[in-house]
């Protein structure tokens, strides 16, 4: 999300299967343009080069384009409440921020300054948030008052939390959560300001290596956020991802001084945003990557294959990225004894190579 005109649309373009329009003008974004794009993982072509499977699938993340904000989103103006409620149904926000000058593309605003911007984005979401904060406080302050419900004096602490760091014009996302149940309660208020950020600095591309004097007010205003910052020139993006032969793509990347291509870093910025990570099945018919959430128990991972595998699991067979790429094959792996079996306990790793045994 962001500003009309700051290269979202031509962003989503080169992450996505989706061709959303881009275009000189505000609006020319109205619906949002969904698009699934696969998350890169070397360590899949790895594994796929050892075992030289019949099929390869990698792992997928849900990229949504919507439309540009304007001031005054949060009272209705531009396309501001269907803009609103589009954020709401998504785990986190990519938001776009222009950092280049290019007098061809009009600014909403007349002049490029990336802070500004950000904080006219901040403050219509933070206004919609104090909204629906002030309109749950109505409804739960009677029952934790009067009626003595333990849940809704629970509920409206955190509500009045969030209503003074909103008045300071802050975000809700710099109000932690006390311990898990506070964790669930925020999560089931869909707070706009809540969700994960990654600020995305749109550069031209001789800044796109390097960064520049935008860039470097981006990251000190955003410094108490503990947000992530990921620099990227769209535009050049767009040329690369039209190149068809993988080498093409790297030599060209090369001579802009990156290892590899903006995209790719900002899938896998995206994929941490939303606190996920991988695991694999391998062997002869096929090698897959898996998606669960960074602390998800073996039983857990097991339902991500199948819903029997966890309602009927016995235990997990585990064997390290690492070890598999050093020995080869699963049974060279247990003859060196470094495959772990482990019970319902155990805390899937990034990178583990698992099988499943289940008995429904």
């Amino acid at each position: 999300m962001g500003l009309p005109n700051v290269g979202k649309s031509t962003l989503f373009n080169c992450v996505s299967s989706g061709k959303a329009q881009s275009a000189n003008f505000p609006f020319c974004t109205i619906d949002p343009n969904v698009g699934s794009t696969n998350v890169p993982d070397k360590r899949l072509e790895v594994l796929t080069e050892i075992c030289q499977p019949k099929r390869t699938i990698p792992a997928t993340v849900e990229i949504v384009d919507i439309a540009g904000l304007v001031k005054g989103a949060s009272k209705g103006e531009g396309l501001g409440n269907q803009f609103l409620a589009n954020i709401r149904e998504t785990d986190a926000i990519l938001h776009v921020l222009r950092c280049f000058d290019d007098g061809n593309i009009v600014h909403v605003d007349g002049s490029v300054d990336p802070v500004r911007d950000k904080e006219v984005v901040d403050t219509e979401l933070q206004i919609k948030d104090l909204e629906t904060v002030e309109n749950r406080i109505k409804k739960v302050e009677k029952q934790a008052t009067t009626g003595g419900d333990k849940e809704a004096k629970k509920l409206l602490a955190l509500l009045l939390r969030y209503r003074e760091v909103l008045l300071q014009g802050k975000s809700c996302r710099t109000v932690v959560p006390e311990n898990a149940e506070e964790e669930q309660m925020a999560h089931d208020l869909y707070l706009l300001t809540n969700k994960p950020v990654m600020y995305v600095c749109n550069v031209d591309e001789a800044s796109a290596a390097t960064g520049n004097a935008y860039v470097d007010a981006v990251r000190a205003a955003v410094a108490d956020e503990q947000a992530e910052i990921l620099v990227i020139a769209a535009k050049t993006e767009a040329e690369i991802a039209e190149i068809e032969e993988y080498e093409d793509r790297q030599m060209f990347l090369e001579e802009m001084g990156l290892e590899e291509s903006g995209v790719v870093r900002l899938i896998q910025g995206a994929y941490r945003l939303l606190g996920l990570q991988t695991f694999f099945t391998a062997g002869a018919d096929e090698c897959r990557a898996w998606t669960i959430r960074v602390g998800d128990k073996a039983p857990r991972a097991a339902g991500v294959i199948h819903t029997d595998f966890e309602r009927g699991f016995i235990r997990a067979e585990v064997i390290k990225y690492d070890d598999f790429v050093h020995y080869k094959t699963e049974a060279a792996v247990r003859a060196a004894g470094k495959m772990g079996i482990e019970g319902k306990d155990y805390v899937v790793q990034d990178g583990d190579i698992m099988h499943f045994l289940f008995n429904v």
